[in-house]
């Protein structure tokens, strides 16, 4: 357990809903196994009101913070630096105050392709499919990118914004992008068939609203498909469920919250997480 002390620094979250995010008690959890002094919450902030939280937050003296959905995109316009990932993923994640300088992170898609490591998934050279054009999806459309994957196809119900993530795709780097409306079932439908993973980036399937699903034709998904799914509150979310009836090998969400968390973790204290630890707590 986190001792408070009067020298104790504070590292949050803020984000919409945030009532069920494990994201306190992993990091706390970690600070206690490596005795630092640094205490982590979590608090309800809409994209309304970050601005006024972020300087309260600085009033504060805090370390550093992580931004969930909606407030990863709002965050660009209020840090003073923005690292090299972020500015071309147009989002942060994590932020850093140095002495009152804000200095914004995005560790959403290296977490994301650490997780399709850590359950053996290989999607380099090989075609993505993306649900989602928000930040938490541009950050694994351009990390995935980056990293090698071959083709990523992109769907939205909003087209401009799967058009500009795909427009700066292939301006930036080697892989091929193309973006369409989610309702566009035939053209899914198509771009599923000859993909290596699909993956939901959006909020859909996630606690409240879980009996929902991006996709709700099973048909669609063939068991030579890997599904994975960002949402991580339920653990198994309806897509998760489609696939696996359809024989698809599936990844959830926590994978990805870990090793984003790990980087975000050394980020502020200059520590590696106890990953492993944290993992056999948590993450089961």
């Amino acid at each position: 357990m986190v001792e408070i002390t009067g020298t104790t620094q504070l590292i949050c979250l803020l984000g919409s809903p945030v009532a069920h995010s494990v994201s306190p008690a992993m990091h706390n959890m970690a600070f206690s196994l490596l005795g630092l002094d640094y205490a982590y919450l979590a608090f309800e902030v809409g994209e309304t009101q970050l601005a006024e939280a972020v300087k309260g937050l600085k009033l504060l003296n805090a370390r550093g913070w992580n931004l969930t959905m909606p407030n990863k995109t709002k965050m660009c316009e209020l840090v003073d630096e923005l690292s090299p990932a972020s500015q071309l993923m147009e989002a942060v994640n994590t932020v850093v105050s140095e002495n009152g300088v804000l200095k914004g992170y995005t560790t959403d898609g290296s977490g994301y392709m650490r997780m399709l490591r850590e359950y053996g998934v290989d999607v380099i050279h090989k075609k993505m499919v993306l649900a989602g054009a928000g930040g938490a999806a541009r950050a694994i459309a351009i990390q995935a990118a980056l990293d090698g994957v071959a083709e990523i196809v992109i769907f939205n119900r909003s087209l401009d914004k799967a058009v500009k993530i795909a427009d700066d795709i292939n301006r930036h780097t080697g892989c091929i992008a193309s973006a369409y409306s989610i309702a566009d079932t035939a053209q899914l439908s198509k771009a599923l068939e000859s993909a290596a993973l699909f993956t939901n980036a959006t909020q859909i399937g996630m606690a409240p609203r879980s009996g929902q699903s991006v996709i709700e034709d099973k048909g669609l998904l063939h068991p030579g498909l890997v599904v994975s799914d960002i949402v991580y509150n339920p653990r198994e979310t309806k897509l998760l469920k489609m696939a696996e009836e359809q024989g698809c090998k599936t990844v959830g969400g926590l994978g990805m919250l870990l090793w984003q968390g790990a980087d975000a973790f050394k980020l502020w204290t200059g520590h590696e997480m106890p990953v492993y630890d944290v993992q056999n707590k948590y993450f089961k």
